[in-house]
């Protein structure tokens, strides 16, 4: 009689290690330093320009950095140059080009290229770079936009310090 067929594996590379999950209530704890975050930087936007949608990558960000926090796609120096770089690239390709969709497009793939070429992976950095392609507004824009990024940063930095204090009371 053939031996039974082994358990089908997970479509995740060997080198990958997958998430460690923990309980309802440190998840629960885990998420809410980025909601409140997220939250605190679209209030602070609001009160400045009306430009929702160039954050709206922030909030991704801030789920990766909840999602994982340790995971080194979601450290300080990625999350800051890929961002702010693939706003910057946005915003450059709609003043060459104008607003639309080969703007956006080209803007996604230059960061895209950019954060495969400098090691630097931050996937919401692409929906930065395709938002202010299509509408890249004043350099306001950016100079708010950067402003939210930095806080993002320190919503990681403060993630990690509520990590290490709770491995400590464990």
């Amino acid at each position: 009689m053939p031996s039974p067929a082994p358990p089908p594996q997970e479509d995740r590379p060997s080198s990958l290690p997958s998430r460690r999950r923990r309980s309802v209530k440190a998840e629960l704890l885990l998420a809410l330093m980025p909601t409140l975050t997220v939250l605190l930087v679209l209030a602070f936007v609001e009160s400045v320009a009306r430009q929702r949608l160039l954050f709206a990558s922030l909030a991704s960000s801030a789920f990766l950095i909840y999602l994982d926090p340790e995971h080194e796609m979601n450290n300080v120096r990625r999350l800051v140059i890929s961002q702010i770089g693939a706003a910057l690239l946005g915003w450059l390709s709609h003043e060459l080009l104008g607003p639309g969709y080969l703007s956006a497009g080209i803007a996604m793939l230059l960061a895209i290229g950019a954060m495969v070429v400098f090691d630097l992976m931050h996937p919401p950095a692409v929906s930065t770079a395709l938002s202010f392609g299509l509408r890249a507004a004043e350099e306001e824009s950016l100079a708010l936009f950067t402003t939210a990024v930095l806080v993002t940063a320190i919503l990681v930095v403060l993630q990690r310090a509520l990590m290490r204090v709770a491995r400590r009371f464990r």
